[in-house]
């Protein structure tokens, strides 16, 4: 299925290098086994925050895809992005990990796009990613249940 056949849901963190990432590829890996017309990209709000990143994507994200038997290369291989308008405008879905974090970023930097986005409670610590998974399951659900209904 061709990506402009798709539905886009855009997850954001601070950094774009832990949660956002790891949800992510998780999403599309299970999205494309379930046959679900959606899929899944990144962004981050502050990357000029996530001085101790280094590389395209936490460690600890890419071996608990890997233990998952989610297929890693090459969604793991990319650097951070920060996020953009188009970024923004270009999704039918957005979410941010974390509300209490996220949302005063989205208020300084993007305010027109703050009520338009759906927020989590998932801190940025290690340990987070079960949240994560359960939290992107629970989405596909909702997602897999509006296209049947």
């Amino acid at each position: 299925m061709e990506t402009s056949d798709r539905k886009c849901v855009l997850f954001l963190c601070t950094g774009n290098y832990y949660r956002s990432r790891f949800a992510e590829v998780l999403f599309n890996h299970l999205a494309e086994r379930s046959q679900l017309p959606w899929f899944a990209d990144s962004r981050g709000l502050a990357l000029e925050r996530g001085i101790h990143n280094v590389g395209p994507m936490a460690s600890e994200a890419v071996e608990t895809l890997q233990r998952l038997g989610v297929g890693v290369e090459p969604h793991c291989e990319r650097m951070p992005r920060a996020l953009s308008v188009s970024d923004l405008e270009r999704a039918n879905r957005i979410v941010a990990l974390k509300r209490d974090e996220h949302l005063p970023l989205l208020v300084e930097r993007f305010p027109p796009w703050v009520n338009r986005v759906e927020y989590w409670h998932i801190e940025d610590e290690p340990g987070v990613l079960p949240l994560i998974e359960r939290a992107v399951r629970d989405l596909l659900a909702r997602l897999r249940e509006r296209a049947d209904s």
